[in-house]
């Protein structure tokens, strides 16, 4: 193994950090990240157009689609997504290896695992109206909510095979399919959407459904493309007795995936409860969400340049080409560090006028003003973060990201956050300066990490893991 990596001595030589390596290099992760910021955005934009449309129904229908939402993002969409996760490692190392037989058979039992993931998922959004209901939720708003999430299944049931094909095609670079079935999906949704929300009258049980059959004609797009094109020719081969083979090894990245995943999202979800708790909660959720909204619409940003970052890693570790993913790493972290600064800057200049596009109350516009600040900040570090966390990703640090996650937001971020809320009376600013301080540990323990890596021995470990999973799979097959 050490001759295979000493033979690409000349190959890594062109990757080097010069301006023509440099160039080249920024142009592959730009390719990449910019289709698929459209693609999440897409995909993102399917639940905000439901919300509109149900949302002039009235205040009731508004604030079941809204909790229902809220509800199945935290117990079903954040896990799937989370789990899926496991392929950027696995079916991107593969790719880099030229195991291309592999992608196929990672897919699809990434598709079969979490299917039976989202079995009890599904029991759960049966009985979400009573367990609201438990929870202290009004009872009409519970009802509207579960009624919501039992027509939602369907989405839940296409999200497994969406999210594992959508990371087949990103770990061979091949967004293009995926940045057309996702805008024609949207512009499906549109007219759908409102015909069978007022048209039918099926109110936000329509809204349900044509989220279910968006997803599953994205499904079905993606699906025939993988079927017929030349480009999926040698990966969407599999070998079905491998496919349960591969399980375990599938949630031994997936698991630390999703906890990664969950820590963070179920982090912002607790900063909104935590608002509720003050004296004029209405004001404070209300700006709280505000801030979340717009920090989470950058966030599409560089989650395409992690997910480029994550892919361009995976693949030159797989291919033995510790240079090149190490070029990677920096060209990702500059584009990390550029945007986010313009942003800030943008928002900055704004901040006075900015909370005008949410309310006609001055007294949110000028709370939002005073958020600014803050917001530049965690607008940076979220930025910096998410690529890193696009790098463990890809590197198959899962594990250690799960842990870092834990610590920096439910050992620091939600602590300070009470504290200074509470204690320090410091209200929303408070809450904020602690999740802030939360994502700082965050991208700063992943800064660390790597930093201090070793990529030519992340080659190595990758390509014995690769070969050994081909050599075991086959001797287990025989």
């Amino acid at each position: 193994m050490d001759e295979a990596l000493l033979g690409r001595k000349d190959q890594e030589e062109k990757w080097k950090i010069t301006w023509s390596g440099f160039a080249e290099e920024l142009r592959k992760v730009s390719y990449m990240a910019v289709p698929m910021v459209a693609v999440t955005v897409s995909q993102y934009l399917l639940q905000v157009i439901s919300v509109m449309i149900v949302g002039h129904l009235g205040e009731l229908p508004l604030s079941g689609i809204a909790l229902g939402f809220s509800f199945c993002t935290v117990t079903g969409f954040s896990f799937v997504f989370g789990i899926a996760g496991a392929l950027e490692t696995l079916c991107g190392q593969a790719y880099g290896a030229q195991q291309y037989q592999k992608l196929g058979t990672y897919t699809y039992c990434s598709m079969i695992s979490l299917i039976l993931v989202c079995i009890p998922i599904c029991l759960v959004w049966i009985f979400m109206d009573k367990l609201l209901i438990l929870m202290g939720q009004d009872p009409e708003i519970a009802m509207e909510a579960g009624k919501y999430a039992i027509w939602l299944i369907p989405a839940l049931l296409a999200y497994p095979l969406l999210q594992s094909l959508i990371r087949y095609f990103q770990c061979q670079s091949l967004i293009l399919p995926m940045f057309l079935s996702s805008c024609a999906a949207l512009c499906l949704h549109i007219p759908l959407c409102w015909t069978l929300v007022y048209k039918t009258e099926l109110g936000l049980v329509g809204a349900a459904l044509s989220t279910g059959l968006v997803l599953w004609f994205n499904v079905i797009l993606l699906g025939i493309y993988m079927r017929y094109s030349s480009s999926c020719e040698k990966s969407r081969a599999i070998n079905f007795n491998n496919i349960f083979l591969c399980i375990k090894e599938f949630f031994r990245y997936g698991l630390p995936s999703t906890v990664m995943v969950c820590l963070e999202w179920w982090s912002f979800e607790l900063l909104i409860l935590l608002s509720g708790l003050l004296p004029d909660s209405e004001l404070e959720t209300s700006v709280l969400s505000i801030c979340i909204t717009i920090t989470s619409l950058h966030y599409f940003v560089p989650y395409g340049v992690s997910a480029a970052a994550s892919t361009r890693v995976s693949n030159e570790l797989g291919a033995g080409n510790p240079q090149a993913a190490r070029l990677s790493v920096i060209v990702a972290m500059i584009i990390a560090v550029i945007e986010p600064i313009m942003v800030a800057i943008a928002l900055f200049s704004c901040r006075h006028v900015l909370g005008c596009l949410f309310s006609d109350e001055k007294e949110v516009v000028n709370y939002i003003a005073e958020m600014i600040p803050l917001l530049c900040i965690s607008v940076f570090m979220d930025s910096i973060q998410a690529v890193l966390s696009g790098v463990a990703r890809g590197t198959g640090w899962q594990k250690i990201g799960a842990y870092v996650n834990l610590g920096a937001y439910y050992l620091v971020g939600i602590p300070v956050a009470a504290a200074l809320c509470f204690a320090l009376n410091l209200r929303g600013k408070g809450l904020w300066i602690g999740i802030l301080s939360g994502s700082t540990v965050q991208a700063s323990l992943l800064a660390i990490i790597t930093a201090f890596t070793n990529w030519r021995k992340q080659a190595s470990n990758a390509r014995e893991r690769m070969f050994e999973r081909l050599i075991t799979a086959d001797d287990e097959s025989a």
